[in-house]
């Protein structure tokens, strides 16, 4: 088995993609249920989303190497994806450090906010939307069929 750093970043850009919209489900069930342990368990999920996405956007700059040259890769594919990418760490970042905080307050008040998990929940949407996007674009840099026509 041949593994290059372009498969190593297909295997785990899942973290990110499927992470994020399943601490929304988790949290959002959290809400519903108005429980404080699932509410946790999610802001624990984001953080680990959190970190698992650094190696994710890492392995990126030598995927887009091992694919430059293959036929139907284009720079503008992989420029794009790169630039959204940028975009989608960063905010994951910051939703892994608010999460973080969310448990610190947990420890030290026993509770985590009602604003901070609201702001938490409104801020997944965003970057799960934004990650999603991402890696679509990641998708259309060798998967001709998902790439609209222009």
């Amino acid at each position: 088995m041949n593994i290059n750093w372009a498969h190593v970043h297909l295997m785990i850009n899942h973290f990110p993609v499927l992470g994020v919209p399943g601490a929304i489900l988790l949290l959002s069930y959290g809400l519903l249920r108005k429980s404080d342990e699932i509410k946790t368990l999610s802001f624990g999920v984001i953080v680990l989303v959190a970190l698992l996405t650094i190696p994710v956007y890492l392995t990126g700059g030598e995927a887009a190497k091992a694919v430059k040259d293959l036929p139907g890769v284009t720079e503008a594919f992989v420029g794009r994806h790169e630039e959204l990418a940028g975009l989608a760490l960063v905010l994951i970042e910051v939703l892994g450090v608010m999460a973080l905080a969310g448990l610190f307050l947990l420890r030290r008040s026993g509770s985590i906010p009602r604003w901070l998990v609201l702001l938490v929940l409104a801020a997944s949407l965003v970057t799960a939307a934004v990650t999603g996007f991402t890696a679509n674009l990641g998708g259309e840099i060798r998967h001709t069929e998902i790439r609209g026509k222009g």
